[in-house]
């Protein structure tokens, strides 16, 4: 069975209650049952976690990279940071899609520079919570061998 590691980084933990006007009022929780139901669907197994450290984020890489086909992760500000979490990215065996709930070139220019993607084969953003389903969709699709 396709296994898919769904990691969400800082800040993510407060979704619903942060910046609602950006970021949409389902919290981690919904968004995170929408992803179990969907990978029920898909007959793939998720694991999903989030973490505010980049440390703890590198750690659950470095764990499931013998495991996981593939990884969802919405770094959050790390992505515009972190040559770390991209080092350890681009270590990761399977599949990358990255996703962000707003459309990061929209928004303050700092936010425009994103390290972890260029370990990404895929980028999601600006579909809000949505943006996790396509995600794990083309995440589900590369663990099937279907690019």
């Amino acid at each position: 069975m396709t296994r898919i590691l769904v990691l969400n980084g800082p800040n993510l933990g407060s979704l619903g209650r942060r910046e609602p006007e950006l970021y949409g009022r389902r919290d981690l929780a919904a968004i995170e049952a929408a992803l179990r139901s969907r990978a029920a669907e898909l007959g793939v197994e998720v694991r999903c976690e989030q973490r505010n450290g980049e440390g703890e984020l590198i750690d659950l890489l470095e764990e499931e990279g013998g495991r996981a086909d593939a990884v969802v992760i919405n770094p959050g500000a790390l992505s515009h940071t972190s040559v770390a979490l991209l080092d350890a990215l681009r270590a990761f065996p399977g599949r990358v899609v990255e996703v962000h709930l707003t459309n990061t070139f929209a928004r303050e220019a700092y936010r425009r520079v994103m390290l972890t993607a260029e370990a990404a084969d895929q980028v999601i953003m600006g579909f809000g919570a949505e943006g996790y389903g396509i995600a794990l969709d083309a995440a589900a699709r590369a663990g099937r061998g279907d690019n």
